[in-house]
């Protein structure tokens, strides 16, 4: 483990200064940018930014970086997630992670999973160090706390446990104010995360249940379970009429969680982590034209429009590549598509088409 010092944001940082509308008609962004990151790190114009000041393990491959964001970043919800820009071989790349503290506007951590093959993951877990400076969008999900405190199930698997977490930490704040369950799916128990916190926070307060649920190892501590999500452990949740159920996970494991508790629950929320499934029966290829560098391309049916186009030479903006966030939507102003995750055909004209989770079914014309 490893950490810096905190260094206090500027306040310069927090809000446009009396100085800084002084100045701004005499010195562009870039010049000030230059010469205030010598002054302090995170000193920018305008651009969000946060430094790595902790790093440690949380499980045989996952990794807490907590971070120090500037003045510029309008902070978050529990159980929100943030893309974070990193620069690889000479390029900028963003990927999506949920955040994983309870609250705050500058202090704020993310835990990170390696992922075979995954970029952006094996970036931060293995070379980003503590100092570091990394680029911060805006905080987005809806995946929050209601308005008011009821009794709730939060249902995780893999690293679907990093939002969930930032809620447990939020109500643990609160002082746990309803009864609150939670199922955490992992392959074995060096997987776990937060196991030691989870376990002292059911200690700590009568109102919060954990159960660790193990899909390759055998039960053996009173909280374990075994087994993929089943009717069987949800058993002693058949009344879920008052409570909020969340689940966040892979696909198949959120499918299966709603198929259980989605009719059942006075409140159903839930994320996915994994890509959705593509529609097999859309083959053949597509004329897709981008009106604004006046391009026309061919691209398959039946795969996402933002992999098409990647697969074209192309790179459109992007985080999450899940349909959360929102940073890949454009115009089509022709042409039909299907959204990837509900199968649903969309024919009209839209200005916000998620190109991670919408794929052509028809020749398109699409605002690029």
């Amino acid at each position: 483990m490893s950490a810096i010092p905190v260094l206090p944001v500027p306040p310069a940082t927090r809000r446009p200064s009396a100085l800084r509308r002084l100045v701004q008609p005499l010195v562009t962004p870039v010049v000030f940018d230059y010469w205030a990151s010598r002054i302090h790190p995170l000193w920018r114009w305008e651009r969000p930014l946060a430094r790595v000041l902790e790093k440690r393990a949380e499980s045989a491959d996952a990794v807490t970086l907590v971070l120090q964001a500037n003045g510029h970043w309008q902070g978050f919800q529990p159980g929100q997630h943030v893309n974070i820009g990193v620069e690889i071989e000479g390029a900028r790349v963003w990927r999506s992670y949920s955040l994983t503290n309870a609250i705050g506007s500058e202090r704020l951590s993310i835990t990170v999973k390696r992922i075979a093959g995954g970029k952006v993951s094996q970036h931060l877990a293995e070379r980003v160090q503590v100092g570091d400076l990394l680029d911060i969008g805006p905080a987005f999900g809806e995946m929050v706390l209601p308005p008011t405190a009821m009794p709730s199930l939060f249902l995780a698997a893999g690293s679907g446990i990093t939002p969930l977490m930032s809620l447990v930490r939020a109500l643990d704040a609160q002082g746990m104010p309803a009864p609150v369950t939670l199922m955490y799916w992992a392959r074995t128990r060096e997987d776990l995360c937060f196991v030691a916190e989870l376990r002292a926070l059911a200690a700590r307060h009568a109102n919060f249940q954990v159960r660790f649920v193990l899909t390759r190892q055998a039960a053996e501590a009173a909280d374990e379970a075994s087994g993929r999500i089943e009717a069987a452990h949800l058993a002693a949740h058949e009344d879920l009429a008052a409570h909020c159920v969340y689940a966040c996970g892979p696909s198949g494991f959120t499918a299966a969680a709603a198929a259980l508790v989605q009719d059942r629950a006075a409140r159903f929320l839930c994320e996915a982590f994994t890509p959705p499934p593509r529609q097999d029966s859309d083959t053949g290829t597509v004329q897709v034209e981008l009106a604004a560098s006046g391009r026309s391309l061919t691209l398959r049916r039946g795969m996402s429009l933002l992999e098409a186009l990647e697969a074209e030479g192309l790179k459109p903006t992007h985080g999450c590549r899940m349909g959360l966030c929102n940073t890949c939507v454009c115009g089509k102003s022709a042409g039909t598509t299907r959204d990837l995750t509900t199968g649903t055909l969309h024919g009209e004209p839209t200005a916000a088409l998620k190109l991670c989770v919408s794929s052509a079914t028809s020749d398109l014309v699409l605002d690029l």
